[in-house]
């Protein structure tokens, strides 16, 4: 995220250097990425460990809780919204990911690298928003998501060391997170993504779904 943001200064600094296009391409990118993480992590994980009605329960759970929680961050109209709405999504993936780890799965490797380039055009896109709608200063925005990215690990920790066993557990929190992941695709990255006349930001969507892809073909010796 702080990484993602920094390119995001520089582009706000020297906009020439990416272009319309490639901005939303990169956007786009993160969308596919995330995608990629439900279809071939989260979701094949989740709904192995959860019987069909608990595991559509938890599922519609997280869409209705994302949907609830975007409603109530439109109304504050508050420059935290944005860092709350990352948190939102970034902290049951790095709970699944310790969990994955201490587990011994190859789909930790995955969701680890997903996370990755989620984060990077996620932090992006926030830095820009944040500096258009609120009064924070450009080192102040960067350090805020330098702050944000330490939660990880800890959130990485606890499921590694308390959450692993919990099986049914992780696979309720992996697909509450699925859903909460394509409403903000659908909410935000992809109507934000969208240009007109070109092809780049769904090229770029396909481009991170590929990476995905092709992780998970790898990781798994497929």
């Amino acid at each position: 995220m702080p990484t993602g943001a920094l390119f995001a200064r520089l582009d706000l600094v020297r906009p020439s250097i990416l272009g319309t296009s490639w901005r939303h391409f990169i956007v786009a990118f993160g969308g596919g990425a995330l995608i990629s993480a439900v279809a071939l992590v989260l979701v094949p994980e989740g709904t192995s460990k959860l019987p069909p009605i608990p595991a559509a329960l938890c599922f519609a759970a997280g869409g209705v809780s994302f949907y609830l929680l975007d409603n109530y961050l439109s109304q504050l109209k508050s420059s935290a919204g944005q860092l709350v709405a990352m948190l939102s999504d970034f902290i049951p993936e790095a709970i699944a990911l310790g969990a994955a780890f201490a587990a011994g799965q190859s789909t930790g490797l995955l969701l680890a690298l997903l996370m990755v380039l989620q984060n990077l055009p996620e932090g992006f896109n926030a830095y820009e928003e944040l500096s258009k709608s609120s009064k924070l200063l450009p080192n102040q925005i960067i350090l805020a998501f330098s702050g944000l990215a330490l939660v990880g690990p800890i959130c990485a920790a606890t499921g590694y060391y308390l959450l692993a066993q919990q099986q049914e557990l992780m696979g309720a929190l992996m697909l509450f997170a699925s859903a909460g992941i394509l409403y903000l695709v659908f909410q935000d990255i992809a109507p934000d993504s969208k240009l007109k006349n070109q092809g780049m930001p769904a090229l770029g969507a396909v481009a991170g779904f590929l990476l995905g892809l092709v992780g998970n073909m790898l990781i798994l010796g497929v």
